[in-house]
């Protein structure tokens, strides 16, 4: 008896993996917060300024389109916020969405808006932007610490003397490698320490479950299920609704016709009337078929027993008018296109038959692309 060699044992490539992207990471977070502490500034000095001249001027009422402009800049800095926290960290949180208008008109904007205003989750993300621009800033100084201290590391090489540190003191240029090394490293250090810091304050403001964005997802979904629902149910009564046009009518005019016909020659011809009768009395029964088709949500068995060429045969030896069926189809179609080509051919015809005088239909059937 062999036995097969055993596999090799899977290697661990999700650490590994992981261990790889940390370094990617960390640099991405060192120039993003170096960026939102060149740019970050600006928008908050002009998100400040917005605050205060909307409430400076809120009593004339123009601070009060002042201070709605601010929601909205706040909401899309709060968004923007997220969707970086997302793409720098993974931490997959959904994205920040408008409060939805339950009320027409302008009342019902009003209300969405206020309700806005006070979103937590979206003044948590504003936080959270503040502080990394002002970490940003940070990182700034300590890029700035370090570059000095790199080029004071190399004093030796461009002068023997003492070396003036910028404020008030000198060393001598011997000390220069020593004291530049450690600065340098120390803001390497500060650099990496504030870019964690980072991360951890990011988790801990906007990455904190929260129990009432649970709930107000789980609203959410159970208002989309309950729409689609409603949806749903509305589709399903317009297509009862078109069924029963299309299809049971126009064989009750059928029906009506042929007894209108029986009536007429039931003196003068009545062997012809009580084939006429008999007539209308299978099509009736067929129309009886199809109302309980239609109740157990069946409509046209026909197409699926016998197909669209032998339900349209069918539908034009029950018309009214006399019907040349010229039918070429290249196997079956799909059952839904199948059941719109039967109804649309069925009502056409039932207008031909109540409101033209047509002594003959011509249908011609072909697929094209």
């Amino acid at each position: 008896m062999t036995t097969a060699p055993s596999s090799p044992p899977p290697l661990a490539t999700a650490p590994v993996a992981a261990a790889a992207r940390t370094p990617v990471r960390l640099f991405l977070t060192i120039l993003e917060l170096a960026a939102l502490g060149v740019v970050g500034s600006g928008v908050m000095g002009i998100l400040g300024g917005g605050l205060g001249l909307g409430f400076g001027l809120s009593f004339i009422g123009v601070g009060l389109l002042v201070l709605v402009g601010l929601v909205y800049a706040v909401f899309g800095v709060a968004w923007f916020e997220i969707a970086r926290l997302n793409g720098l960290y993974g931490f997959d949180l959904p994205a920040l969405r408008w409060r939805a208008v339950d009320r027409p008109g302008f009342g019902g904007w009003l209300l969405a808006l206020w309700r806005q205003a006070y979103n937590g989750r979206m003044w948590r993300a504003m936080a959270n932007f503040a502080i990394a621009c002002a970490l940003g800033s940070l990182v700034l100084r300590l890029m700035a610490w370090f570059g000095w201290s790199a080029v004071t590391a190399f004093a030796p090489l461009f002068t023997s003397g003492e070396v003036d540190t910028g404020w008030g003191t000198r060393y001598p240029s011997a000390w220069a490698p020593l004291i530049g090394g450690a600065g340098a490293a120390a803001g390497i250090v500060g650099i990496i320490g504030v870019a964690l810091l980072h991360r951890v304050i990011s988790r801990g403001i906007v990455a904190t479950p929260d129990r009432n964005l649970d709930l107000s997802e789980q609203v959410r979904t159970t208002s989309a299920q309950r729409a689609g629902a409603v949806r749903a149910a509305d589709v399903e009564r317009t297509r009862i609704e078109r069924d029963l046009h299309d299809g049971v009518q126009p064989r009750l005019v059928s029906v009506g016709m042929t007894l209108g016909m029986a009536q007429q020659k039931i003196d003068s011809d009545p062997e012809a009337a009580k084939a006429l009768i008999a007539e209308a009395h299978t099509s009736t029964k067929a129309a009886i078929t199809e109302l309980r088709q239609l109740a157990r949500g069946i409509h046209a068995s026909v197409l699926d027993d016998r197909g669209l060429d032998a339900a349209l045969s069918a539908l034009a030896g029950r018309s009214p008018v006399p019907v040349v069926l010229d039918v070429r189809l290249d196997g079956r179609c799909s059952r839904d296109a199948e059941a719109a080509v039967y109804f649309t051919i069925a009502e056409s015809l039932t207008n031909a038959a109540k409101h033209s005088r047509a002594s003959e239909c011509r249908v011609v059937v072909r697929v094209r692309d």
